[in-house]
C-alpha cells in the first residue's frame, strides 16, 4: 500500500491563522472562527463527534452572516471527518460544496486545501487515481503561485504517491527526488514518513531489497516518534507495507511482527465507538443541510411572488403605454405632411453637407501636406544646429561643460522632439500609419526598454519592475516598434512624476482564441497622481496637467500618441489615478502567436564601428551648412569624402572617381535625389546609395524603392547610426 501524506497541515494552518483576521469583525464572526479552531483541534485528536459538532455550529453561523469563506472552511473540516471514518461520497459532496464557495470568494489558500483533500480522497481511498492526480496538480498550482514551499512539498509527495499507486514509478520518482532535500532538512514527521515509505516502495519495485529495507526502517523510525493521533493512520500503513516487504523476502518473523503492530493500531484508530459517533453527527448535519435547502426554496418562492406582483404592475403599464402609442400614431399621421416637406429640406441640406465634406477633405489634405512640408523645413536647419554643436564640442574639448552649448543642443533636440510628435499624431489621424508584423519576445523587449530608461529612473531615485505572465507565448507577432513606443511614453511619464518610488509594468494573458492572444498591460506608479477633474483630458493633444518648476520639457502629446497607437492595434486604454497615491494606465490589445505567418526574420547584427579600412564617400548636398556638418562628421571619424552641390555634378564625378557609398540629399534644385539615383542605377552602378533627408521615411517609401535607394536616414540623426549603415551596406 502506498503511503499518502494528507493535507492536514492545511487544517493546522486554518487553526493557527483564524485569529489573524481583521480586529473589527463582529462577535458572531469571531465565534465562528473559535468554533472552527475547536473543530480542527478535535479532528487532530480523532474526536470526530466533537469535531463535527463544532464545524456544524460554525457552518450555521457562517450561513446566517453570509460569510462564504468561513462556510468553505467548515465544509472542509466536515469532509475530512466523513472521509476518515464513513461515507466517501458524502466527503466528496462536502469538499465540492466548500470548493464552490472558495471559488466564489476567490480564496487561493482554501481552494488549495480542498483540491488536495479531494486528491487524497480519490487516491488514498482508491476511487479514481487520475482524478486525484488532477486535483493534486490544481492544488500545487496555488502553492506555487504563493511560493509556499511547505505546501509545495506536500503536494509533490502526494502526486508521487498517486503515480506509485498506479505503478507509474518513472513519473512518480521525479516528484520525490524534487523534494527529498527539503523534506530531510525542513519536513515534519508526517512528510518524512511519506518520503521514506515511498522510497522503500520504489526500491522494493526495483527488487533492491537492501535499499528498500533501509528506507522502510527510516519510515518506521519516524512513525515511532509521532504523537499526533491523526497521523497514526499513516503509521498503520507503513507497518502494513514493511510487513508485506518482509513476507516477500521470506523473513516471516519480522513480517508477522509488523503485521501485529498494524492490526493493533488499526483497532485503536477505527474503533466502533468512533464510527458510530461520526454516523450520528453526520445524520444531524444532513438534517440541517435539508433545512437550509428548504429555507432557500422559501426565499426563492418569495422572490417569485415579488416577480408576479411586478408582472401585474407591468401589465397595467403596458395598457397605459398602448393608449399612449395610439395617440402617438394619430399624431404621426397628422405630421406626415410636415415630414414630407422636411424630407425635401433634408435633401437640400445633404447636398450642402456633401459640398462641405469635399471642402473638409481638401482642407485635411492641405493640412497633411503642410505638416509634412513644415517638418522637413524645420529638420533641415536643426541638422545644422545639432551637427555644428557636436563639431564644436568635438574640436574644442575645453567647451565640453559650456552651459551655452548645452542649452543650444538641448533646445535643438527639444524642437526636434516637438516636430516629430506633431508629425506622428497627424499621421495617425490621417490613417497613414500601418502596423507591421515582426516576431519578438515580450520579456526581452520590456527588458530592453527598462535598460534604456535606466538613467531617467535614477534621476528621481525610482525603481522599474517588470512582471510578465508565464502563460503568454514566448514568441509573439506584431508591430514591436509601435508597442515599444507605447511603453516608452507611458513609463517615461510615470518616472517623470514619481520620486523615490516604483513603476511596475505588468503583462497578463486574458484569453487566447486560436492563434490570437488578448493581452492586458498595466503601467503602475506611486507618484503624485492626477486629480479627478483632470483625468478625462490627459489623452487630449497639447494637454499637460502638471509642470514641474525645474522641468520645461514635454509637448503634451505623449499620452495622445499612446492612445492613438493603442487604437491602431484595435485595443482599448483607460486610466485610474488618485492624488498622492499613484496612477495606473491599463491597455488591452490583441497580438498573434502564430510564428509561421512570418516568412522571414530580420536579425539586427552588431556592427563593429571601428574603421579597419578607408571608406570613400560621395556627399550630394545643396545646403552649405549641411555640407560643412556632414564633411566634418565623416572626416572626424576617418572617412574620406567629396561634396557636390547637385545631382548632375554627382553623375559626372562617379564616372571619374570610384566611391564606396553615396550620401544623397533628396530635396535639391535642378534634379532631386530620386531622379539622380535612378540615373546612377541606369549606368549600371551598384554601390550603396543612402538617402540622408529631412523627409519622414514613410512619406517617401514608395519613391525610395522605385529609385533603388538602399537605405534612408532621417536628419538630424545619431552619427553612430550613419557609420553603422555605411559599414553594413559596403561590407555585405
Amino acid at each position: 500500500m502506498i503511503t499518502y501524506t494528507r493535507f492536514y497541515f492545511a487544517l493546522l494552518f486554518c487553526i493557527t491563522s483564524i485569529f489573524g483576521m481583521a480586529q473589527n469583525t463582529n462577535s458572531t464572526n469571531k465565534e465562528a472562527k473559535v468554533l472552527l479552531k475547536q473543530a480542527g483541534q478535535s479532528f487532530l485528536k480523532l474526536d470526530s463527534k466533537k469535531s463535527l459538532d463544532f464545524a456544524q455550529k460554525a457552518l450555521v453561523i457562517a450561513t446566517k452572516i453570509d460569510d462564504d469563506l468561513l462556510a468553505a472552511k467548515a465544509y472542509n473540516i466536515i469532509g475530512l471527518n466523513f472521509e476518515e471514518f464513513t461515507d466517501y461520497k458524502q466527503a466528496i459532496e462536502y469538499y465540492n460544496k466548500g470548493l464552490v464557495l472558495a471559488n466564489k470568494v476567490d480564496n487561493d489558500t482554501v481552494k488549495g486545501w480542498l483540491n488536495n483533500n479531494l486528491g487524497n480522497l480519490y487516491c488514498y481511498r482508491k476511487i479514481d487515481f487520475h482524478k486525484g492526480i488532477k486535483h493534486y496538480k490544481e492544488g500545487l498550482k496555488y502553492s506555487i503561485k504563493h511560493n509556499d514551499y511547505y505546501e509545495i512539498m506536500f503536494s509533490k509527495l502526494n502526486i508521487g504517491s498517486a503515480y506509485f499507486a498506479v505503478e507509474d514509478f518513472s513519473n512518480g520518482i521525479q516528484y520525490f527526488n524534487e523534494v527529498k532535500d527539503y523534506v530531510d532538512k525542513e519536513g515534519d514527521n508526517e512528510a518524512k514518513i511519506s518520503l521514506n515509505s515511498n522510497f522503500g516502495a520504489y526500491y522494493n519495485h526495483l527488487n533492491n531489497n537492501q535499499k528498500a529495507e533501509e528506507y522502510y526502517l527510516k519510515a518506521v523510525h519516524y512513525c515511532e516518534q509521532n504523537d499526533i493521533e491523526l497521523i497514526k493512520s499513516n503509521a498503520s500503513d507503513v507497518y502494513n507495507d514493511i510487513s508485506n516487504f518482509y513476507y516477500k523476502i521470506k523473513n516471516f518473523e519480522k513480517a508477522h511482527f509488523y503485521l501485529l503492530k498494524h492490526d493493533d493500531l488499526q483497532d485503536k484508530i477505527y474503533n466502533e465507538e468512533r464510527l458510530n459517533d461520526v454516523k450520528v453527527a453526520g445524520l444531524q448535519i444532513e438534517h440541517d443541510e435539508i433545512n437550509r435547502e428548504i429555507d432557500q426554496i422559501k426565499k426563492e418562492k418569495e422572490i417569485q411572488q415579488e416577480k408576479l406582483q411586478a408582472n401585474r404592475v407591468f401589465v397595467i403599464l403596458l395598457g397605459v403605454i398602448f393608449l399612449i402609442l395610439l395617440l402617438l400614431l394619430l399624431s404621426l399621421i397628422r405630421n406626415n405632411k410636415i415630414k414630407a416637406k422636411a424630407n425635401s429640406d433634408l435633401k437640400e441640406a445633404n447636398r450642402e453637407l456633401l459640398i462641405a465634406k469635399e471642402k473638409a477633405e481638401e482642407a485635411s489634405q492641405l493640412k497633411t501636406q503642410f505638416i509634412s512640408t513644415i517638418s522637413h523645413e524645420l529638420r533641415t536647419p536643426l541638422y545644422g544646429v545639432v551637427g555644428i554643436t557636436d563639431i564644436i564640442l568635438d574640436e574644442h574639448k575645453e567647451l565640453t561643460n559650456s552651459p551655452h552649448l548645452k542649452s543650444l543642443k538641448f533646445s535643438a533636440k527639444y524642437l526636434l522632439s516637438l516636430v516629430n510628435d506633431i508629425l506622428k499624431v497627424y499621421k495617425i489621424e490621417e490613417n497613414q500609419v500601418i502596423l507591421e508584423d515582426m516576431v519578438f519576445n515580450l520579456q526581452d523587449e520590456l527588458s530592453i526598454i527598462k535598460d534604456s530608461l535606466h538613467f531617467l529612473a535614477i534621476k528621481n531615485s525610482n525603481q522599474i519592475d517588470i512582471n510578465v505572465d508565464t502563460n503568454i507565448p514566448e514568441i509573439l507577432v506584431g508591430d514591436k516598434i509601435r508597442l515599444s513606443q507605447i511603453f516608452i511614453n507611458l513609463i517615461s511619464n510615470s518616472l517623470k512624476f514619481t520620486n523615490e518610488g516604483n513603476v511596475t509594468v505588468k503583462a497578463d494573458l486574458i484569453e487566447k482564441i486560436g492563434t490570437k492572444c488578448y493581452l492586458k498591460f498595466q503601467v503602475i506608479d506611486n507618484g503624485i497622481g492626477i486629480a479627478k477633474q483632470d483625468q478625462e483630458k490627459v489623452f487630449d493633444k497639447f494637454v499637460q496637467v502638471y509642470r514641474k518648476e525645474d522641468d520645461y520639457q514635454g509637448t503634451g502629446l505623449g499620452l495622445t500618441i499612446v492612445k492613438k497607437m493603442v487604437e491602431l492595434f484595435n485595443g482599448t486604454i483607460n486610466l485610474e489615478s488618485e492624488e498622492n497615491v499613484g496612477t495606473t494606465i491599463t491597455f488591452t490589445i490583441p497580438l498573434e502567436s502564430d510564428v509561421t505567418k512570418v516568412k522571414s526574420i530580420i536579425n539586427n547584427l552588431d556592427v563593429d564601428l571601428s574603421i579597419k579600412k578607408e571608406y570613400k564617400i560621395l556627399v550630394v548636398e545643396d545646403n552649405k551648412i549641411n555640407q560643412v556638418v556632414t564633411k566634418k562628421l565623416l572626416e572626424n571619424n576617418h572617412f574620406k569624402c567629396q561634396i557636390v552641390d547637385d545631382g548632375y555634378a554627382a553623375l559626372d564625378l562617379i564616372d571619374k572617381v570610384k566611391f564606396d557609398a553615396i550620401l544623397m540629399d533628396i530635396n535639391m534644385p535642378i534634379i532631386n535625389g530620386f531622379d539622380t539615383s535612378k540615373l546612377i542605377r541606369q549606368k549600371g552602378i551598384t554601390i550603396p546609395i543612402i538617402a540622408v533627408t529631412a523627409f519622414d521615411k514613410q512619406d517617401i517609401e514608395d519613391k525610395i524603392i522605385d529609385a533603388q535607394i538602399d537605405e534612408v536616414i532621417v536628419k538630424p540623426f545619431e552619427s553612430h547610426k550613419l557609420f553603422e549603415t555605411i559599414k553594413r551596406l559596403v561590407d555585405k
